[in-house]
């Protein structure tokens, strides 16, 4: 199933979306009993998606996509999200030769996960402008990426058993300050300013993706293709994330990790490309749909 966190004139809440019909069914008119949010939600583990499920074939509650504004999925992440840097092999590389790598040491292509984080205050939602004024150093890029989300939470988890513990898929739009990224060293300032984080536009469960390392990410700017990858190309993948970061701490549900974002982003052209105002981003990964979001 495909969830969304939309507003209207009544608030904000979540519901089920069917993108053919172009509706959402709203879960508080469906099954007013069922949380308002995603992250309660994914908490209530396999239950909540079956209750979701039930409602969905309800006809109360169906509303026109056209109607409403769609929000990031998970609006106020519980933590940080978790970001994977250099994941992608030629990517590590245009980052390693672009001057901005400040991730220290010889070899380009790193013999470990890079581990960051951003900012939950970080999150926006579909079609919200990118704040770019807010960056002072005026070196604002695009990182289209596949984010996935914790359901069942753990510690110490094997990568076989990886999959078990994932509740779905969306899209982040890793968007950087990339001369305060340089400057700080550590990459959490130039990656955690206001409005950095456009997420969406769907949360698509587990069950949607069959094959992860089969989809594909594209982002264009202005229409222009920038990147083109599969999940595939990751250096580290999902089950290796997920089992090297729950070595050292518990995932809980609703955790985001942002798994890296391949070749073609901005400082990877002479002169860098960087974002301006009234550029527009689109990140499209199928089944998941479109983020797109202006440059402000």
């Amino acid at each position: 199933m495909q969830f969304v966190t939309f507003t209207d004139q009544a608030g904000q809440r979540i519901g089920v979306l069917d993108r053919a019909a172009l509706t959402i069914v709203d879960l508080a008119a469906a099954a007013p009993e069922l949380p308002r949010s995603l992250l309660e939600l994914i908490r209530l583990g396999e239950e909540g998606v079956l209750r979701a499920a039930q409602a969905a074939k309800s006809r109360l509650g169906r509303l026109p996509l056209s109607a409403v504004r769609l929000d990031a999925p998970i609006p106020r992440p519980a933590k940080n999200i978790f970001c994977v840097g250099k994941n992608y092999r030629e990517h590590a590389k245009e980052f390693h030769s672009s001057g901005f790598d400040s991730s220290a040491g010889a070899d380009a292509v790193p013999e470990d996960p890079i581990i960051f984080t951003k900012s939950p205050t970080a999150v926006t939602g579909p079609g919200q402008p990118i704040p770019a004024h807010l960056d002072p150093t005026r070196s604002v890029d695009y990182e289209g990426e596949l984010a996935v989300v914790i359901g069942m939470g753990g510690r110490g988890i094997a990568k076989e058993r990886a999959f078990d513990h994932v509740w779905g898929y969306t899209i982040v739009n890793d968007v950087t300050a990339r001369t305060l990224q340089q400057r700080h060293k550590q990459w959490f300032l130039g990656k955690s300013i206001d409005g950095f984080c456009p997420m969406g536009p769907a949360l698509v469960t587990r069950d949607e993706v069959p094959e992860v390392g089969k989809l594909r990410l594209t982002t264009r700017v202005n229409g222009e293709l920038r990147q083109d990858a599969l999940v595939a190309d990751l250096i580290f993948d999902i089950p290796c994330l997920i089992e090297t970061l729950s070595r050292t701490m518990t995932l809980e549900p609703g955790d985001i990790i942002a798994t890296g974002t391949p070749v073609g982003v901005g400082i990877g052209f002479q002169p860098p490309k960087y974002l301006a105002k009234g550029d527009i981003v689109a990140v499209a990964i199928e089944p998941i749909g479109v983020l797109e979001n202006p440059v402000a």
